[in-house]
């Protein structure tokens, strides 16, 4: 039997699978090296490239309604809080949230999941819709056929160089890129704060990635993707301990959970408030094709 083709990042708890700690009763596991691991979501929505990969939600979302073969597993692969997730110049004047209104920011995609819940915080917490901004963007969606609202622009310039000459406002990046980069700090300074009190007024943590697996391979192999699913909560299990009390411990999850599922209607919410998806949806029926088929 061919070893079933995987796409997932190397994190603590994916590591055990991929060196053969943890077994996937039977099925042998090849797992491709995509670095990073955004470049594997548009070969898989676009070409089901893979039998099993990790999907950014904002991606996910509008496969589901492209309708594009692909089925979430109630499986949190990455997820983070983003109050800290747009950034601009320390010397940039005091800039504010509110200040972006009628300004461009940029983010490397405007179908992005960290850009998403980025607009969710300045839309939600500063009264700055994603509207009220001009999106400039490097890539396009993940999904070929998702339109993008008339707010969205495309450069080929790299965004920290259109921020250091002025053409930007701030821009969306993760803390562990933007480290990278001197002179850039948060736009909202009290970013630890608003996080920690969103958790304590939410419960959850945003979420960035599920694992997804082909369509075809859910309905003519149900047992393979059951036995890749024990082996993904098996290798959450084996990371736990060492990751107590951390956002990693807190966000990553399986199982469809009443957490998970008040996450993402949170996140549908806000992918329909800004353009990225046009469709009703509930994050139940995200998971209903998995438990039809293999959730036993």
């Amino acid at each position: 039997m061919n070893a079933l083709q995987v796409a997932v990042r190397d994190y603590p708890h994916t590591r055990p699978l991929k060196e053969g700690l943890i077994t996937t009763e039977g099925y042998d596991l090849d797992f491709a090296e995509v670095e990073p691991i955004h470049r594997a979501f548009a070969p898989m929505v676009r070409e089901s490239r893979y039998d099993v990969s990790e999907l950014a939600v904002a991606t996910l979302l509008q496969a589901v309604e492209a309708g594009r073969p692909v089925v979430a597993l109630p499986v949190v692969l990455h997820g983070n809080h983003h109050h800290r997730s747009i950034w601009t110049w320390e010397d940039s004047g005091g800039l504010t949230p509110e200040d972006l209104r009628g300004r461009r920011v940029g983010v490397r995609s405007y179908s992005q999941t960290t850009g998403m819940w980025v607009r969710s915080v300045l839309s939600g917490t500063f009264g700055v819709a994603s509207r009220d901004i001009t999106w400039v963007t490097r890539e396009e969606p993940h999904v070929a056929s998702a339109q993008e609202p008339a707010n969205v622009e495309r450069t080929a310039t790299p965004l920290v160089d259109l921020l250091r000459a002025g053409d930007l406002a701030a821009v969306v990046m993760g803390a562990r890129s933007a480290d990278h980069v001197e002179g850039l700090v948060p736009l909202i300074p009290d970013w630890k704060a608003r996080q920690e009190q969103h958790f304590e007024e939410h419960g959850w943590i945003p979420i960035n990635h599920l694992a997804v697996v082909r369509r075809d391979l859910l309905e003519e192999r149900p047992d393979a993707v059951r036995a890749v699913y024990r082996a993904l909560t098996r290798g959450i299990d084996f990371a736990r301990p060492a990751s107590t009390g951390t956002v990693r411990g807190s966000v990553v999850q399986y199982g469809v959970t009443d957490t998970l599922l008040a996450t993402l209607e949170t996140a549908i919410g806000h992918a329909r408030e800004q353009g990225l998806i046009t469709s009703p949806m509930t994050a139940e029926s995200l998971f209903a094709d998995f438990t039809r088929h293999a959730g036993a």
